[in-house]
C-alpha cells in the first residue's frame, strides 16, 4: 500500500495516527516537526502527507506552503484542534494554501481513513 507521512508534534497523537494507518495496511513514516518532514519529503516524497497545523518552530501552514512552492503534487491532509481561534480558521487557511482536505481534531478514525482512501484512489 501507499506510503503516508504523518507530521505531528504530539508524540502520542502521532503514534496513534500511525497505528490507525498501519492497521489499514499503509506504510507510515512519522515526523515530529515540519523541518523533519521536509527532509523526508525531499529525499523520498510520499504520495500523501497528514500534517498538524499548530506546531512549534515551523507550523503546518508553512509546511504546506513549502510543499506547494516546490511544485510537488503530493496530497496533503491538514488536521487541527485550532488553538485559541478555533480550528475552522486554520483549516480554511490550510485549504487556501494548498491542502487537499482539512479535518478538525478530534475525529473518528474512519473519517481519516475515508479521506485517505479518496485522496490515494
Amino acid at each position: 500500500m501507499a506510503r503516508i507521512l504523518v507530521v505531528e508534534d504530539d508524540n502520542s497523537v502521532r503514534k496513534l495516527l500511525g497505528r490507525i494507518l498501519s492497521i489499514e495496511g499503509y506504510s507510515v513514516e512519522e515526523a515530529g516537526s515540519a523541518p523533519e518532514a521536509l527532509k523526508i519529503i525531499r529525499s523520498a516524497p510520499p504520495p500523501l502527507v497528514i500534517t498538524d497545523l499548530l506546531m512549534p518552530d515551523q507550523d503546518g501552514l508553512e509546511l504546506i506552503m513549502e510543499i506547494r512552492r516546490s511544485g510537488s503534487d503530493l496530497k496533503i491532509i491538514a488536521i487541527s484542534a485550532g488553538g485559541r481561534i478555533g480550528p475552522a480558521t486554520y483549516l480554511e487557511l490550510a485549504k487556501k494554501l494548498g491542502a487537499d482536505r482539512a479535518i478538525t481534531k478530534p475525529f473518528q478514525p474512519e473519517t481519516l481513513l475515508r479521506v485517505v482512501r479518496v485522496l490515494l484512489a
